[in-house]
Protein backbone atom coordinates (compact mmCIF):
# COMPACT_ATOMS: atom_id res chain seq x y z
CA UNK A 1 0.00 0.00 0.00
CA UNK A 2 1.02 3.51 -0.96
CA UNK A 3 1.84 5.99 1.45
CA UNK A 4 -0.63 8.96 -0.48
CA UNK A 5 -3.38 6.07 1.08
CA UNK A 6 -2.70 6.36 4.45
CA UNK A 7 -1.74 10.06 4.27
CA UNK A 8 -4.20 12.55 5.77
CA UNK A 9 -6.45 14.41 4.21
CA UNK A 10 -5.12 17.77 4.20
CA UNK A 11 -7.50 20.50 6.10
CA UNK A 12 -8.49 23.04 3.59
CA UNK A 13 -9.14 26.47 5.50
CA UNK A 14 -11.56 29.87 4.13
CA UNK A 15 -10.29 31.67 1.97
CA UNK A 16 -9.86 35.55 2.72
CA UNK A 17 -11.27 36.48 -0.41
CA UNK A 18 -14.99 35.81 -0.51
CA UNK A 19 -16.39 33.77 -3.38
CA UNK A 20 -17.43 35.89 -6.45
CA UNK A 21 -19.79 33.35 -8.22
CA UNK A 22 -21.98 31.10 -5.90
CA UNK A 23 -23.60 28.62 -8.08
CA UNK A 24 -26.75 27.48 -6.42
CA UNK A 25 -29.76 26.32 -7.68
CA UNK A 26 -32.76 28.57 -7.71
CA UNK A 27 -35.24 27.15 -5.26
CA UNK A 28 -38.17 29.25 -4.57
CA UNK A 29 -36.25 31.60 -1.84
CA UNK A 30 -33.17 32.26 -4.02
CA UNK A 31 -36.00 33.59 -7.13
CA UNK A 32 -38.19 35.63 -4.73
CA UNK A 33 -34.92 37.45 -3.59
CA UNK A 34 -33.48 37.76 -7.15
CA UNK A 35 -36.49 38.98 -8.12
CA UNK A 36 -37.23 41.47 -5.51
CA UNK A 37 -33.59 42.77 -6.18
CA UNK A 38 -34.21 43.17 -9.95
CA UNK A 39 -37.76 44.99 -8.83
CA UNK A 40 -35.29 47.74 -7.05
CA UNK A 41 -32.86 48.22 -9.71
CA UNK A 42 -36.02 48.17 -12.35
CA UNK A 43 -36.69 52.13 -11.62
CA UNK A 44 -34.63 54.40 -13.90
CA UNK A 45 -33.41 56.52 -11.44
CA UNK A 46 -32.66 53.78 -8.11
CA UNK A 47 -30.50 51.97 -10.82
CA UNK A 48 -28.49 55.70 -11.78
CA UNK A 49 -28.14 55.79 -8.02
CA UNK A 50 -26.73 52.04 -7.67
CA UNK A 51 -24.60 53.08 -10.95
CA UNK A 52 -23.02 56.06 -9.54
CA UNK A 53 -21.98 54.48 -6.29
CA UNK A 54 -20.33 51.49 -8.04
CA UNK A 55 -16.98 54.25 -8.32
CA UNK A 56 -17.24 55.43 -4.54
CA UNK A 57 -19.73 55.90 -1.85
CA UNK A 58 -22.04 59.40 -2.52
CA UNK A 59 -23.92 61.76 -0.33
CA UNK A 60 -27.40 63.09 -1.36
CA UNK A 61 -26.11 66.53 -2.38
CA UNK A 62 -23.58 64.92 -4.87
CA UNK A 63 -25.73 62.10 -6.11
CA UNK A 64 -28.50 64.78 -6.74
CA UNK A 65 -25.90 66.52 -8.88
CA UNK A 66 -25.24 63.24 -10.78
CA UNK A 67 -28.54 62.13 -11.57
CA UNK A 68 -30.22 65.55 -11.95
CA UNK A 69 -33.37 64.13 -9.67
CA UNK A 70 -34.59 66.52 -7.16
CA UNK A 71 -33.32 65.91 -3.48
CA UNK A 72 -36.64 64.62 -2.37
CA UNK A 73 -36.41 61.79 -5.26
CA UNK A 74 -33.05 60.82 -4.63
CA UNK A 75 -33.64 60.65 -0.94
CA UNK A 76 -36.62 58.50 -1.32
CA UNK A 77 -35.11 56.29 -3.66
CA UNK A 78 -32.10 56.16 -1.24
CA UNK A 79 -34.38 54.89 1.06
CA UNK A 80 -35.86 52.05 -0.38
CA UNK A 81 -32.72 50.67 -1.83
CA UNK A 82 -31.43 51.74 1.82
CA UNK A 83 -34.58 49.28 3.39
CA UNK A 84 -33.87 46.22 1.02
CA UNK A 85 -30.63 46.15 1.80
CA UNK A 86 -29.04 47.21 -1.27
CA UNK A 87 -27.21 49.98 0.10
CA UNK A 88 -25.19 50.82 3.56
CA UNK A 89 -25.15 54.19 5.53
CA UNK A 90 -21.96 56.11 7.52
CA UNK A 91 -22.30 59.05 9.19
CA UNK A 92 -19.55 61.50 8.07
CA UNK A 93 -20.12 64.72 10.44
CA UNK A 94 -23.60 66.44 9.36
CA UNK A 95 -23.32 63.99 6.00
CA UNK A 96 -25.13 60.70 5.47
CA UNK A 97 -22.53 58.47 3.13
CA UNK A 98 -24.12 56.00 1.44
CA UNK A 99 -22.70 53.18 -0.72
CA UNK A 100 -23.22 49.71 -1.71
CA UNK A 101 -24.15 46.80 0.39
CA UNK A 102 -21.71 44.70 -1.55
CA UNK A 103 -19.95 44.00 -5.05
CA UNK A 104 -22.31 41.36 -6.77
CA UNK A 105 -24.47 44.06 -7.02
CA UNK A 106 -21.83 46.30 -8.72
CA UNK A 107 -20.76 43.66 -10.77
CA UNK A 108 -24.65 42.89 -11.67
CA UNK A 109 -25.22 46.63 -12.42
CA UNK A 110 -22.27 47.07 -14.65
CA UNK A 111 -22.55 43.54 -16.42
CA UNK A 112 -26.44 45.24 -16.96
CA UNK A 113 -25.33 48.61 -18.21
CA UNK A 114 -22.58 46.62 -20.47
CA UNK A 115 -25.41 44.78 -21.77
CA UNK A 116 -27.24 47.80 -22.51
CA UNK A 117 -24.00 48.90 -24.46
CA UNK A 118 -24.18 46.14 -26.49
CA UNK A 119 -27.60 46.49 -27.30
CA UNK A 120 -27.41 50.38 -28.07
CA UNK A 121 -24.45 50.31 -29.63
CA UNK A 122 -24.90 47.43 -32.64
CA UNK A 123 -21.97 46.01 -30.77
CA UNK A 124 -22.23 41.99 -31.44
CA UNK A 125 -22.35 40.33 -27.95
CA UNK A 126 -19.20 38.10 -26.65
CA UNK A 127 -19.11 35.92 -23.76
Amino acid sequence: MSSAATDPLPVTKPSDQPSLSHRVSPDARHVAEATALFRMLSDPTRLELVWHLVDQPADVTSLVAHTGATRTGVSQHLAKLRLSGLVVTRREGRRIVYSLADGHLARLVMEGLNHADHRVTGEPPHQ
